[in-house]
C-alpha cells in the first residue's frame, strides 16, 4: 500500500481495499490530507471509521466498499468491464487501472473464479489483483501453499502472473556461491515451520532453520552472524517497496489482459506476534506499544502528527496528494426519461413480454435510449430481452462476425453493442450490474442499467446483490419468470421467497404489477429516479439505489385495469400504482353488507377478481387492491410509525395505505410467493387478516394444479374472506 500510493496511482486509478486493511488505508488518506485527525481515533466507533471501507459511510473517498471476502476484488474487475463499455460509447475517459488488494484466503471464495474465468472479463489489461500472501487464514498457518495450482488457475484464465517471493538480501544472496542451495532449502520448507521464524530470538531463528538443512546450507549461514541469519531468511518480497513497484511496473507493460501479482509476506510483519498462527486476533500489549512507539521515534505527543511538511517524507506526501487529487464528478443535465413509452394492448399480456416491448419502445428515445445497457447471465432472450438486442447489438471489444445467424435474434457483437452477455452466474451479474450502476463515480457517465435473471436465482446471487445495495449501486433487476406460476419447470426453478429478498433489502425497491400499462409506468419511474435519485415526486420521499421487478410469464387480461383507469383516470391512478398500491376492484357501498378487501400481487389477480364475484353473489362486498409495490407500501408505513415512536404520538396511516384500502373491513392476501411477505397489512391497517401464498416448495404440473395445492383457487380465497369476516 505505500508502495502503491506514495509512489505508483495515478487520480484515475481505481482500487479496493482488502477488509482488514482499512486502518492502513485511513491511515495513509490522513497522511495525504484527505481525512481530519480526529478520525484517526474513532475506528468502529459510531460515525467514526468503518471496520472496513465502505464508499457510502467513510469520511474518505472509497472508491469500493468491502467486508464480504471475494466480492472486493471482483469489484474493481467489472468496473473496468463497465469501463470498457464506456469509452466507445460516450468517448475515452482518463485512463484508469482498476486495482484490488485481497488476501490470500479470499481466494478460497467460489465467486472469485466465477468472475475470473467469465468471457466478460477476459483482455483487461488496466486490471491488477495485488494477492496478500501471508498463507494465514483467521484459524491458523496454512498448512501446504497452494501457489501453484492458484498460479495455473489464473494463467488458464489468461491472466498475467507475477511473484514476488523475495527480498532483495535474499535475491543476492542467491547469487553468492552456495546461495542456490540456501534457495532450494528455503523453497522446500513447510509453510507452517517458515513461519514459525518470524517473532523468533536470532538464536533460536538459527537452531530451527539450520534443523537437517544439507551441508551447503549449514556452510554458507556459518558465516552470517545470528542477527544478520534472521533478518536474511526472513526478507521476504512482499515487505520491500522497491520489489513491489518493479511488480507494478511488470504489470503495467502487460496491456492485452489482467494481472495478478503474488507479495509473499507474513501477517505481523515487523511485530512480535509476526507469524503467530492465532495473530489474527491478538493485539500487542502496552509495553510492545512503547517498544513500538521508540522503534519508530515517536512519542505519545506526536503519534498522530502528519509528516513534516519540511522533510523529504512530508514534501513527497504533499506531492502525492496533488497528483492522487480526485476531480468532482461534472454536473450533467437530466436524462428526458418519459412517465411511460405508451405502450398498450387490448390482448392479454404478460409482465415479461411488457418489460421487453418497454425496453424496445424507450430504445427509440433520443438520450435515454444510448444510456440504456442490459445484461443477462445467458438468459436475455428466454427474460425477453431479443428485441432489445435486435435494436441495440450486442457489445464486444472488438467487431465480430456471425457464423451462425439466427432468424429471431439478431446476435450482432460490436463495440456499439448495448447488451453485455454473462456465463451463467447470477453473481457475475449483481457485481456487473453494481458496477454499471456506479459509472458515475468510477468513470464520470451515468449509465441506465438492466439486467434479467430467472427469479428464483436472485438468490444464487444475493451476496453480490447485497453488496451492490450496499455500496448504493443504481440499477433495474427483472427477475422472471418468477413464483410457482412457473408451474411446468418444477420447484427448482419456481421462486417463493425472492418477494420477501427484495421486501427487506436496504437499498432497493421490490416492484410486481400485473398489468402492461402499469409495468410501463413503474419501469419509466425507475429509470428516472436511476437518472436523478435526488428528485421529488408524488412519493413524497427519495429513493436510491436498485428496482427490482418480479414479473411472469402468464398473460393477464388488461380489462380489469382498464376500468379501473376508467374509474379513476390516468393521473390518480398512476399516482396510486406508482405509491404501490389502488383499488382494481371497488365493490360499492352497500348499506349493511359485510365488507372484505382481497389484496393481491401480480399473477395471481385473475383468481382474486373471480372470488369477488363469487362472494358478491353472496351478498358480500369484495374490494380487490392489487399491490404493485408492497415494498413502497411497507416502508410508508414504517415512516409513519417511526415518526410516532420517536415523538411520541400516535402513528398515521399512510395515505397510499388509505388511498386503496378500507380501513374497517378484514383483509385476505393472496400472493405467489411466501404467504409472510403481505401479513404485514393486517397490522398496518388494523384490521384482521388472512395472509395467502406459497409456503411449501413447488413441484411441475399446470398452473391450476399448483395454485390448488397452495390455496390460490377462487374457492380457497372465498373461504379465507369468510374466515377474516369471522375475526372480525
Amino acid at each position: 500500500m505505500t508502495a502503491l500510493w506514495f509512489a505508483h496511482l495515478d487520480a484515475a486509478d481505481r482500487i479496493s481495499v482488502k477488509p482488514h486493511a482499512s486502518p492502513a488505508f485511513h491511515a495513509i488518506q490522513y497522511l495525504l490530507g484527505n481525512l481530519d485527525r480526529s478520525y484517526l481515533t474513532r475506528l468502529r466507533d459510531f460515525g467514526g471509521l468503518q471496520s472496513y471501507p465502505s464508499r457510502t459511510k467513510d469520511p474518505d473517498h472509497v472508491d469500493f466498499s468491502t467486508g464480504s471476502v471475494g466480492l472486493g476484488p471482483a469489484a474493481p474487475l467489472f468496473a473496468a468491464v463497465a469501463r470498457r463499455y464506456v469509452d466507445p460509447h460516450f468517448g475515452p475517459r482518463p485512463a484508469s487501472r482498476f486495482i484490488a488488494l485481497l488476501g490470500d484466503a479470499e481466494l478460497d471464495e467460489g465467486n472469485i473464479w466465477e468472475a475470473v474465468a467469465d468471457p466478460a472479463t477476459q483482455g483487461l489489461g488496466n486490471v491488477m489483483w495485488v494477492v496478500d500472501f501471508n498463507r494465514q487464514s483467521l484459524d491458523r498457518v496454512v498448512p501446504g501453499i497452494r501457489i501453484q495450482q492458484w498460479r495455473a488457475q489464473f494463467a488458464a484464465a489468461g491472466w498475467h502472473v507475477v511473484e514476488v517471493r523475495y527480498g532483495p538480501r535474499l535475491h543476492a544472496a542467491y547469487g553468492r556461491p552456495g546461495g542456490a542451495g540456501l534457495e532450494a532449502w528455503i523453497d522446500a520448507m513447510p509453510n507452517e515451520r517458515y513461519q514459525s521464524l518470524f517473532g523468533m530470538a536470532p538464536a533460536d531463528v538459527r537452531e530451527r532453520f539450520l534443523d537437517g538443512a544439507p551441508d551447503d546450507v549449514q556452510t554458507f549461514c556459518a558465516a552470517q552472524s545470528d542477527d544478520e541469519l534472521a533478518s536474511l531468511v526472513t526478507d521476504l518480497g512482499g515487505h520491500d517497496v522497491t520489489a513491489m513497484l518493479n511488480a507494478f511496473a511488470a504489470c503495467d507493460a502487460v496491456t492485452d489482459r489482467p494481472s495478478v501479482v503474488f507479495a509473499y509476506t507474513v501477517k505481523g510483519w515487523g511485530l512480535p506476534l509476526a507469524g503467530n498462527p492465532r495473530n489474527h486476533s491478538a493485539v500487542l500489549s502496552g509495553e510492545q506499544i512503547d517498544a513500538l512507539r521508540a522503534r519508530v521515534v515517536l512519542t505519545a505527543d506526536t503519534e498522530w502528527d502528519r509528516l513534516d511538511p519540511t522533510t523529504a517524507a512530508g514534501q513527497l506526501a504533499a506531492l502525492r496528494a496533488e497528483h492522487l487529487r480526485h476531480d468532482p464528478v461534472q454536473t450533467r443535465s437530466l436524462l428526458p426519461v418519459p412517465t411511460a413509452t405508451g405502450l398498450s394492448s387490448a390482448k392479454p399480456m404478460s409482465t415479461q413480454e411488457a418489460f421487453g416491448r418497454i425496453l424496445v419502445g424507450l430504445s427509440r428515445i433520443d438520450g435515454v435510449g444510448d444510456h440504456l445497457v442490459t445484461t443477462a447471465p445467458d438468459v436475455a432472450t428466454s427474460t425477453n430481452l431479443a428485441g432489445f438486442i435486435n435494436r441495440t447489438g450486442v457489445f464486444a471489444p472488438e467487431e465480430r462476425r456471425s457464423w451462425s445467424p439466427d432468424p429471431l435474434v439478431k446476435w450482432s457483437e460490436s463495440p456499439a453493442g448495448q447488451h453485455i452477455e454473462l456465463g451463467i452466474s447470477e453473481m457475475n451479474l449483481f457485481l456487473l450490474l453494481g458496477m454499471l450502476g456506479l459509472t458515475w463515480d468510477h468513470s464520470d457517465q451515468l449509465l441506465l442499467p438492466v439486467g434479467t435473471l430467472y427469479d428464483p436465482f436472485v438468490l444464487r446471487g444475493l451476496d453480490a446483490y447485497v453488496y451492490a445495495a450496499y455500496s448504493g449501486s443504481r440499477f433495474v433487476v427483472a427477475g422472471t419468470p418468477s413464483g410457482v406460476t412457473l408451474a411446468p419447470e418444477g420447484g427448482a426453478h419456481q421462486s417463493t421467497i425472492t418477494a420477501s429478498v427484495g421486501l427487506e433489502l436496504p437499498n432497493t425497491t421490490l416492484i410486481e404489477p400485473a398489468y402492461a400499462v402499469a409495468l410501463d409506468w413503474l419501469l419509466c419511474h425507475a429509470l428516472a429516479r436511476i437518472a436523478d435519485p435526488g428528485q421529488g415526486d408524488a412519493l413524497g420521499k427519495t429513493e436510491d439505489g436498485s428496482y427490482y421487478f418480479r414479473l411472469t410469464t402468464r398473460p393477464l387480461d388488461p380489462a380489469p385495469f382498464e376500468e379501473a383507469r376508467a374509474r379513476l383516470g390516468d393521473a390518480t391512478l398512476r399516482r396510486q400504482v406508482l405509491a404501490g398500491a389502488y383499488r382494481l376492484r371497488d365493490a360499492g357501498g352497500d348499506e349493511g353488507a359485510p365488507v372484505v378487501q382481497l389484496a393481491a400481487c401480480g399473477a395471481v389477480l385473475p383468481e382474486t377478481l373471480a372470488a369477488a364475484a363469487e362472494l358478491a353473489e353472496e351478498g358480500i362486498l369484495a374490494h380487490v387492491v392489487d399491490i404493485t409495490s408492497a415494498d413502497r407500501l411497507y416502508a410508508a408505513w414504517q415512516r409513519t410509525l417511526r415518526q410516532g415512536i420517536r415523538t411520541a404520538t400516535t402513528p398515521s396511516i399512510p395515505g397510499a395505505l388509505r388511498a386503496a384500502f378500507d380501513m374497517r373491513a378484514p383483509i385476505v392476501t393472496v400472493h405467489d410467493a411466501s404467504s409472510h411477505t403481505l401479513a404485514w397489512l393486517g397490522s398496518a391497517l388494523g384490521v384482521p387478516c388472512v395472509p395467502l401464498g406459497v409456503d411449501a416448495f413447488g413441484q411441475s404440473g399446470a398452473v391450476a394444479d399448483l395454485y390448488s395445492v397452495n390455496d390460490l383457487t377462487p374457492g380457497s380465497i372465498v373461504n379465507a374472506a369468510l374466515a377474516a369476516l369471522a375475526l372480525r
